[in-house]
């Protein structure tokens, strides 16, 4: 992966100068669709969006789609180290990144564009929670003056707290003032007995005063008399009135604030009720929301990656054979109408002399190819009947197909071996339209595309090619070194041998990728020309020849999938594959020269 930017989620992800997280941009795999499965695309992050072009080369073309990450969900996968999912509302893209740790960059660089765009920071949440507590408030309160209050109770006992608040503070004026008063006349009285008492006014007569102010008491002194006060009061304050008007005032006060402090305590109650009713009512709401939104997933994304084939796919064995039987049957389908519709171009390939299908050949892979040529002639053609281990599983005229059932850490490598006979045909013709690359395309049609990688001779090739994706098993591609060879009989009266084997070799130029499962195959197409005499002296026709077929493969598929699957797909699709086959040939060789 190539990106204008090395590491993620630190300072140096952020521009110094408008202070906004710098672009990334790099390869990541995309799923597609079940058909493709995973295509590496060119993936751009920039401004808070991830958008994504089919190569570097095309961004000038514009991008082929791209996301908003304010309200994105980014998901690590739960067992793909190299996985991560981007959702936003109904809309998914599965991403895989080249290893684990740009899988961790770029999820550390998506979340910083996403906390600078204002959406997922603290501060963030917490501005818009703040908001959300206003307007709530704002909300209650209008509906607290409103319709939830009705008949006023409280707010008319709260006006009554007004008035009584009124009335007790004039009150307290009142009281102060007379209070005031007294303590005034108190101390004015007491100043005026001290002068009386020292004088010493021992002949004063005894007789009253017409005013009244002197008097002799039974000790024969004179004090200063002072008058009763009256029941006004100081400045006619009426005290006891005004004692019993405050007891009144706060006695209504007191009930006053107690009928409201009821009041609260069952509008308490009541809103307390509402809210736990609302409160259930959003929890049943969300719980619907996700029941809805994970069966809306399910359905939305059906078919995407984590319903591919592997040990944690969330299809089930018997919905897994399912898929696979449908999808071969439209692919049956299809290649019908091609062929109904296909003119078929007659190709000239010219076939090099027998002496050339002899020699062993001296590129590097020679001394391979003699020795799986050697094991196949020994094994290969060995008689079945009586072992034990081969069970027959299809029986159609001259083709019999045989299975030994082999798993090896839980990956079916079941052996296969057909036997045929083929009338009008050679084991040469057989061969070489099996072997010839430049026919591949006439006759196999599980091949979604394939090239030479090297021509080692004229009877080596090593060739690469990706299979058609049948749903929901991985799409599988298989490089292999393919050679005919022809096996002179060392007893004249024995025919000679004509083999095709194609066996898994590795290539610089083909390495794996991710986007597909790397097969392994050793497959061997072994034939012999029986000849039957024709009458008097006429020449052999094709009427007088037949081919002993067999057919051997030995296959590792890879990646994981069901048992029962593997050997369901290939028993139904071994034969159909050998008589497609042999109808080509006998199709291609009518009227034309035999080839011994």
């Amino acid at each position: 992966m190539s990106e204008k930017s090395s590491s993620s989620g630190s300072d140096e992800d952020v521009d110094p100068e408008s202070g906004q997280p710098v672009e990334l941009g790099g390869v990541l795999s995309k799923w597609t669709n079940y058909i493709h499965g995973w295509q590496d695309r060119w993936v751009v992050l920039k401004n808070n969006t991830l958008s994504y072009y089919k190569s570097e080369d095309e961004r000038e073309y514009g991008c082929r789609g791209s996301l908003c990450l304010s309200k994105a969900v980014i998901t690590p996968h739960e067992f793909d180290e190299c996985r991560f999912d981007i959702s936003v509302n109904d809309s998914v893209w599965y991403l895989r990144a080249e290893d684990p740790e740009h899988r961790l960059q770029w999820i550390e660089s998506i979340e910083l564009h996403r906390a600078e765009s204002g959406y997922g920071s603290e501060t963030s949440l917490r501005r818009h929670g703040s908001m959300l507590s206003l307007t709530s408030a704002a909300s209650a309160l209008s509906a607290t003056s409103t319709s939830s209050f009705k008949g006023h109770s409280l707010r008319e006992k709260l006006a009554e707290m007004e008035t009584f608040r009124d009335i007790l503070c004039r009150q307290v004026d009142t009281l102060q003032k007379y209070f005031d008063s007294c303590a005034d006349a108190v101390s004015k009285d007491e100043f005026q007995r001290d002068r009386v008492v020292e004088e010493d006014e021992d002949d004063f007569p005894t007789t009253t005063r017409p005013d009244g102010d002197y008097l002799h008491n039974n000790n024969g002194s004179k004090e200063k008399l002072f008058p009763p006060a009256s029941p006004k009061g100081i400045n006619g304050i009426d005290f006891k009135g005004e004692a019993i008007t405050f007891k009144a005032t706060t006695a209504g006060i007191l009930s006053t604030l107690s009928h409201c402090i009821e009041l609260m305590v069952k509008r308490e109650d009541s809103w307390q009720k509402r809210l736990d009713k609302e409160l259930e009512k959003r929890r049943r709401v969300e719980d619907a929301y996700k029941s809805a939104m994970n069966e809306l997933k399910k359905k939305s994304h059906y078919g995407g990656p984590d319903y591919e084939e592997g040990p944690n796919s969330l299809i089930n064995e018997d919905e897994f054979f399912d898929a696979v039987e449908a999808a071969l049957d439209r692919q049956d389908k299809i290649e019908e109408q091609c062929q109904s519709e296909k003119v078929r171009i007659p190709r000239l390939t010219p076939v090099p002399p027998g002496d050339v299908y002899s020699t062993i050949g001296t590129h590097r892979f020679a001394t391979k190819v003699e020795e799986m040529v050697q094991n196949h002639m020994t094994y290969s053609l060995q008689d079945m009947g009586g072992d034990a281990n081969w069970q027959l599983v299809i029986e159609e005229g001259e083709m019999k197909v045989y299975r030994r059932e082999v798993e090896e850490n839980g990956i079916v490598l079941d052996p296969l071996k057909a036997t045929h006979a083929v009338k009008g045909v050679t084991g040469h013709e057989v061969c070489h339209y099996f072997w010839d690359t430049a026919v591949r395309l006439d006759w196999e049609t599980t091949i979604e595309n394939f090239n030479v990688v090297e021509t080692l001779s004229d009877n080596a090739v090593i060739v690469y090619q990706t299979h058609k994706r049948v749903w929901p098993a991985s799409q599988r591609d298989v490089l292999y070194l393919s050679a005919i060879r022809k096996i002179l009989a060392t007893n004249e009266n024995d025919p000679d041998t004509w083999l095709v084997c194609n066996f898994s070799v590795d290539h610089d130029n083909a390495l794996p990728t991710n986007r597909c499962v790397r097969a392994k195959i050793n497959v061997a197409m072994i034939c012999q020309t029986l000849v039957s005499p024709p009458e008097g002296d006429k020449e052999i026709s094709r009427d007088n020849i037949l081919c002993k077929i067999t057919y051997v493969a030995n296959v590792n598929p890879g990646g994981w999938a069901p048992a029962s699957v593997l050997r369901a797909v290939a028993k139904r699709e071994y034969p159909k594959f050998l008589k497609r086959f042999t109808s080509y040939v006998q199709e291609k060789t009518v009227g034309k020269p035999i080839l011994f």
